[in-house]
């Protein structure tokens, strides 16, 4: 099993990876076969099924559908050209991919949403098609957005090709049990046989620049959170909330009558003002999605700002031995919203943070197991029932307490030695089959909990 830290950490743009990401990503592939294939299209169809068409208007699933089938890509998205080109195809009716004759495509009309029985592969499923100039169907590929902005074809899902397939890798461990023998085997951190297995299919060089761009553009969404304001789109009208935690924080600094838990709302804080330029549709990292993408930047950036003797160099440690728990999170159950709640985002977020923040601060392979292992099983159950599915309530606070539990498990994985009863394997299994048996209204589709207890205008 190999997962890159590249898989784990993507450069994209909000509101969510599964449902955003996704679909832009899933026209790409589309329009790649039908660059191979050996007829001429003229049209192109869409229909979304399952959690995508539930709450697609929210999450932007449409406008990623129609910016996917125009050429559009997460990782070289440009908020301005996207404007752009979504007005010139509503007065045209046309999308006009690079290497393709000009395709009709009126959204209006060839984008459906499809609220009946989702299809047979997973909960976020999607249908494109492109057709003749009678309107005759001559290309039709069924895509899966199985979370984290990963997309899969139905024969893809089917033949288990989310299984690695490549090159053998130094550290193949599939388990948290896997990891810690091969951590006790070989005298190394979980971070440096994640290193080797990165390594192993690239090189140290792109590695680096590679992780090294992943910390940056998580610092600066954190930054552009913590300075913009106003309303966030979408109708709920929620105010942008860091920005004014913020102030107060740094008005206080100094203070001695300050509470000690005001650590707390600096961690919330940092991780809000990731969540709410993802709710704005900005740029952000999956970690390892973006509905959860604020609690990973927040730990470190806390880290950093206020651990005594946290240094920027450790960062690359930090996001590889987060990446490595991601991992194994994703391979034995799952980290997408719609197939398992909540606690597959930011319960995973939440246990990779805490691996990672107790990874830096000294601790060792069995001690970051444990704190993986506390912080995702105090997630367990949890819904996701986003209110008129929009990516803001309650995910944007969801994150900064993701955050806190992140830190507060690594702490208490650090007094310890590193045995405890419960193996995160057995946590990740639990949040497999609790996903499983969980009800599909509380699985984001926003027909359950919050979604249908708070009014949504």
């Amino acid at each position: 099993m190999f997962l890159s830290v590249f898989d784990m950490f993507k450069v994209g743009v909000g509101p969510s990876s599964s449902h955003t990401m996704g679909p832009m990503v899933a026209g790409a592939l589309f329009l790649d076969a039908l660059r191979a294939a050996p007829f001429r299209a003229h049209g192109l169809r869409a229909s979304l099924h399952g959690s995508l068409a539930f709450t697609g208007v929210g999450h932007a699933t449409d406008r990623a559908t129609v910016l996917g089938l125009a050429g559009f890509a997460p990782a070289e998205y440009d908020f301005d050209k996207a404007e752009a080109a979504l007005a010139a195809i509503r007065d045209s009716g046309q999308v006009t991919p690079e290497g393709l004759e000009p395709l009709q495509f009126d959204p209006k009309v060839d984008l459906v949403f499809d609220f009946g029985p989702a299809l047979s592969g997973h909960a976020n499923g999607m249908i494109l098609m492109a057709t003749d100039a009678q309107g005759d169907v001559i290309l039709q590929e069924t895509y899966y957005s199985i979370g984290g902005g990963f997309v899969l074809t139905e024969a893809e899902l089917a033949s288990g090709e989310d299984v690695d397939h490549g090159t053998p890798v130094p550290y193949p461990f599939q388990s948290g049990a896997e990891m810690l023998d091969m951590a006790a085997a070989s005298g190394k951190t979980i971070a440096e046989m994640k290193r080797a297995n990165e390594i192993s299919r690239g090189c140290s060089e792109s590695l680096d620049k590679g992780v090294a761009r992943i910390w940056e553009v998580m610092n600066a969404c954190i930054d552009r959170g913590l300075e913009r304001e106003g309303i966030l789109p979408g109708g709920l009208n929620v105010k942008r909330r860091a920005p004014g935690i913020l102030a107060q924080l740094e008005a206080e600094r100094g203070m001695n009558l300050t509470a000690p838990h005001t650590i707390n709302d600096w961690m919330s804080t940092y991780a809000m003002a990731v969540n709410e330029e993802n709710a704005a549709g900005g740029q952000v990292v999956t970690a390892p999605t973006n509905g959860a993408a604020g609690v990973v930047p927040a730990v470190i950036r806390y880290w950093l700002d206020f651990v005594p003797g946290a240094v920027g160099s450790k960062v690359p440690e930090f996001l590889l031995t987060a990446a490595a728990i991601g991992g194994l999170v994703k391979y034995n159950a799952s980290i997408s919203g719609a197939e398992a709640g909540c606690q597959a985002e930011v319960g995973s977020a939440s246990a990779m943070a805490a691996a990672g923040l107790c990874a830096v601060m000294g601790g060792s392979a069995k001690q970051v197991e444990n704190a993986a292992e506390i912080a995702l099983e105090h997630h367990l159950g949890m819904t996701c029932d986003p209110v008129k599915g929009l990516v803001q309530v309650p995910c944007i606070e969801r994150n900064g307490l993701g955050a806190i539990k992140a830190v507060s498990a690594a702490s208490l994985a650090l007094r310890g030695d590193g045995d405890h009863l419960v193996p995160l394997d057995a946590v990740i299994e639990t949040m497999r089959q609790t996903g499983h048996d969980m009800h599909e209204k509380y699985k984001e589709t926003s027909l359950g909990g919050l979604a249908v207890n708070v009014p949504n205008c």
